[in-house]
């Protein structure tokens, strides 16, 4: 059978819509942040799904980002990895500003347990954009809290998200979490493409130092009693 050949204007083509559609669905998360933040369960009748609507707009932009970073990943190599010394305090305030009105709407709670004067060498941007998607799918999981916890432990720094839902399901433990090659087609959690483990798998990856590297995994239990999300990086 004759393979099929893409040319490359296919593929930036591809990656100019996702980023359209990227900055559409921002526009309309703004604007829905925007609402939210002016009103209350007790003043608009219609905030539960106002605050339904922002969270699948943060996750189709969530999708989205993680396309376009993946494309600049493997269609272009050249691409810069930006890793520079970063306050951990710093990554942590960007999340929260981040997340705070989708947590509100949704009525869960964000604790931080964390060092702000402890600096890690990392890409801001695509760790920024890791732990934010872990927020985002733990706020469909967790009853009322999620926790980030963020520390320097044997060498490593690990940044952990973590709920008190029911915690993940024993299939996607087993299966190692983060799903890879013809894994990558399955997601337990969601029945999509598995692409936010598969992104963050690879972001992880992308740091190294000194023989060691990034790493994602995914565990039950933590201090919530339910699904932590642990990413490790050198």
């Amino acid at each position: 059978m004759e393979e099929t050949q893409h040319s490359p204007e296919l593929f930036l083509f591809l990656a100019s819509t996702a980023h359209d559609m990227k900055n559409s669905i921002s526009v309309l998360s703004g604007t829905l942040e925007r609402l939210l933040a002016g009103a209350s369960p007790q003043t608009e009748k219609a905030y539960p799904q106002m605050a339904q609507m922002l969270y699948q707009t943060r996750r189709l932009n969530d999708n989205l980002m993680q396309l376009l970073a993946l494309y600049k990943r493997v269609g272009k190599p050249e691409y810069p990895f930006d890793v520079q010394p970063l306050e951990v305090g710093q990554l942590v305030e960007q999340v929260v500003a981040l997340e705070r009105v989708l947590l509100e709407s949704r009525g869960v709670s964000l604790e931080l347990d964390y060092d702000p004067q402890l600096i890690w060498h990392v890409d801001e941007d695509l760790i920024v954009g890791v732990v934010s998607h872990a927020i985002n799918n733990a706020v469909n999981y967790t009853r009322d809290r999620i926790r980030l916890a963020v520390r320097e432990l044997d060498g490593l720094l690990e940044i952990r998200v973590e709920d008190n839902g029911a915690g993940f399901p024993p299939a996607l433990l087993a299966a190692g979490g983060v799903p890879s090659g013809d894994a990558a087609g399955v997601n337990f959690l969601t029945n999509s493409a598995g692409l936010g483990l598969y992104f963050s798998g690879e972001v992880a990856n992308m740091h190294r130092h000194r023989g060691r590297r990034g790493a994602v995994r995914l565990e039950n239990g933590g201090c919530l009693n339910g699904g932590c999300f642990i990413l490790t990086l050198p």
